[in-house]
């Protein structure tokens, strides 16, 4: 199939062909055009002593682009003085937060590269990475990770430097080792202005004669099997994101963005570029318990996600509207019907002629489900949330048209580590649940003849890092990368994802299963769910590895004499797989028989990353997940004929 045509407006095709070549460029341009605009908002502590503090308060603090570059010019200042040069690795082992974006910038100013690292990556992978990378200097969160860093030090011959964020320094019991220095970001910023003062042009200099084409970032996919590659994303490719993403009309300089995706992902990283090209705000803190708390009080215009958020935040408000019961849950099942007849009734027309148009009396039913319960959810948000952007997996569609009709609209986009994130994204007020929207603006996207969802443009990745066998495998000679899920393009120019080409899999009666379109309506329909996995790879039958949402099924427990139980004995009972069987009844009803789940089992426990079922952008681990719980699963098939 041909590739997309995508309709590039002369502004946006001028601003993609005369972008900087580098994001470090566009930073010191943003600088110099707007030093007294807010740029970050972060929460720190707030001192226990003081007046109006007490133990555990915080509060958000600012930071304008002066202020910004400041601290981004001293790092740069002071890897200079460590001797770092440019496309030399400098690792990044934090959580996120406003210190991970300041060495990011820092790093990328001296012109050197970022090796993402997930604080949460253990050590023996930490390893790897820092040695495939060649980091010549880790910048690490805490003493846990100066501790993992320090601990295999042994293996990493060319590590000379860790910088630790907090100020930790190495415990007596585990010192640094011979030629590798620790020092504390504090310090590392003093010996920044010290060189800038006999140097005061360098970072200047430095970021003016960075290319296009020299390799920015490190980014380490999360392997399932085997190791994981290292992506080389060059300068250009964030420069291209920030551009492109300016361009599709989603957020304005006036626009507030809450960011707490992990930033060692991609998905986290490419929304620090964008930022910086409309100098908007940016409200940072990684912390995904705080996620609910944080909203009401940063009241972010703008936020992104990975579904699994969005599903927790439905699923707690059904559980609370279940738990209040009576005439309250009789009217948020209304209203959550009202909403998604809405939704879909308003794109069907927006399909069919081009604007939205919803019935008299649908309209005047939405009315009155929005005072009584779209209102709060809205405030919940924030009260100021224009859109939400969805990644990193498929959204549930159910849920989409939940959120949307209800007010909190939620657009899906499409890309990978090796696109360095951003390749499709719907459009605002024309968006389409169900599909992941369009090509960003100098992105193409074709279908093979397989089905495969290839893309070109400048966001594509240049290769894997030390891999060219892995990276021809993917990467055709000209330009066009084989991302490996299945998709379709609608008429419009619209792309729709509907599996990972290796997770479709064939029974033995060879018909094909999408299991991600059969767990997304299991997640529409089940307020419970916290995680599923379609089993039924050349078996007679589908089975289900199904997790349960924890506060919502223990408030449940609690209602059903099950009090004082814990988590796993809750959802071990007769009483919990009664009721999950009728979702799984409800779901079946809505597939096709070869479909169907016959037989599932509810686990003890939530898949999590610490036991590394979850990538830190929260996708589940199909092999690992099914390696783990293998016995489960074969009692489910016993005594099937699996011929």
């Amino acid at each position: 199939m041909s590739p997309t045509p995508t309709a590039v407006t002369p502004q946006a095709k001028s601003l993609i062909d005369n972008r900087p070549d580098s994001v470090a460029q566009l930073f010191l341009a943003r600088v110099a055009e707007t030093p007294d605009r807010v740029a970050y908002r972060y929460p720190v502590p707030v001192d226990e002593h003081a007046a109006d503090g007490a133990p555990g308060a915080e509060q958000w603090r600012t930071m304008t682009w002066g202020q910004a570059a400041e601290q981004v010019t001293t790092i740069a200042g002071g890897l200079m003085a460590l001797g770092i040069r440019p496309e030399e690795r400098v690792a990044i082992s934090c959580s996120t937060r406003i210190e991970w974006i300041l060495a990011d910038l820092g790093v990328m100013c001296a012109g050197a590269a970022v090796t993402a690292v997930y604080p949460s990556t253990n050590a023996d992978e930490t390893a790897y990475i820092l040695a495939d990378s060649g980091s010549r200097a880790v910048i690490a969160e805490d003493g846990v990770q100066l501790a993992k860093i320090l601990g295999v030090s042994g293996q990493l011959p060319e590590l000379k430097y860790v910088v630790t964020v907090d100020g930790s320094r190495p415990e007596a019991s585990q010192p640094a080792p011979e030629g590798v220095e620790v020092l504390t970001l504090a310090e590392l910023e003093e010996r920044g202005a010290a060189h800038l003062k006999e140097h005061p042009d360098a970072v200047r200099a430095t970021v003016a004669a960075i290319q296009r084409e020299q390799l920015a970032t490190l980014i380490y996919t999360s392997g399932t099997t085997g190791r994981p590659k290292g992506v080389r994303l060059v300068h250009d490719c964030w420069s291209y994101q920030a551009a492109a993403q300016s361009c599709t009309g989603l957020l304005t300089a006036d626009d507030v963005q809450y960011l707490w995706l992990p930033l060692s992902h991609v998905f986290g990283k490419t929304l620090t570029s964008g930022h910086i090209q409309l100098g908007s705000v940016t409200a940072v803190d990684g912390r995904v318990d705080r996620i609910i708390h944080n909203l009401p009080v940063v009241r972010p215009t703008y936020m992104a996600s990975a579904p699994r958020v969005f599903e927790k935040v439905y699923n707690g408000i059904a559980g609370r509207a279940r738990a209040e019961g009576g005439a309250k849950y009789k009217i948020f099942l209304w209203a959550a019907k009202v909403a998604r007849d809405y939704a879909r009734t308003g794109q069907e027309s927006l399909t069919a002629t081009g604007t939205r148009s919803v019935p008299f009396g649908l309209r005047v039913q939405h009315a009155v489900a929005d005072k009584l319960v779209y209102a709060k959810i809205r405030e919940a948000f924030g009260g100021r949330m224009r859109a939400c952007v969805s990644g990193s997996a498929a959204l549930a569609p159910e849920i989409g048209y939940f959120f949307s009709g209800a007010g909190v609209h939620i657009l899906e986009g499409y890309g990978l580590t090796e696109s360095s994130a951003g390749s499709t994204v719907n459009p605002g007020e024309d968006y389409r649940i169900g599909t992941v929207g369009t090509p960003l603006p100098g992105t193409e996207v074709r279908i093979a003849e397989d089905g495969e969802v290839l893309l070109r443009g400048p966001g594509v990745m240049r290769g894997y890092h030390n891999q060219p066998e892995k990276t021809a495998e993917v990467l055709e000679s000209d330009g066009w990368f084989h991302t490996g899920d299945i998709g379709e393009i609608d008429k419009d120019g619209f792309v729709k994802i509907t599996d990972r080409k290796k997770d479709m899999f064939k029974t033995s009666g060879g018909k094909y299963v999408a299991p991600s379109e059969v767990e997304g309506k299991f997640k529409a329909v089940c307020p419970f769910v916290s995680n599923i996995l379609v089993i039924g790879n050349g078996r007679n039958y589908c089975t289900a590895l199904i997790t349960l949402d924890e506060p919502v099924i223990m408030q449940w427990a609690g209602a059903h004499g099950m009090g004082g139980r814990s988590y796993a004995e809750v959802c071990s009972s007769p009483q919990v797989h009664e009721l999950i069987d009728g979702f799984v009844q409800r779901l079946n009803g809505d597939l096709q028989r070869w479909q169907t789940v016959k037989k599932f089992t509810v686990l003890p426990r939530d898949l999590d990353i610490e036991h590394g079922e979850l990538t830190p952008s929260l996708k589940v681990k199909r092999p690992v997940v099914e390696r783990e719980n293998a016995d489960a699963i074969a009692r489910m098939y016993e005594g099937a004929n699996e011929a």
